[in-house]
């Protein structure tokens, strides 16, 4: 069985967009962008107590 290669022309089409909408290969920056949009929750001091069942509606 053999690989199909990518055309050359999609390829330089693709790199070239990324580039043009700011996409960086430097593992620091998207570590950085990554923290602007998710943020990590600290683990709770102290244990979250489970939530009691809603009573049940009349006629349910």
């Amino acid at each position: 069985m053999t690989k199909r290669k990518e055309p050359a022309g999609q390829v330089r089409a693709f790199i070239e967009a990324a580039r043009e909408l700011g996409c960086d290969e430097d593992e620091s920056h998207f570590e950085e962008a990554l923290k602007k949009v998710a943020r990590h929750r600290p683990p709770p001091d102290k244990p979250v107590e489970p939530k009691q069942p809603k009573p049940k509606k009349p006629g349910q």
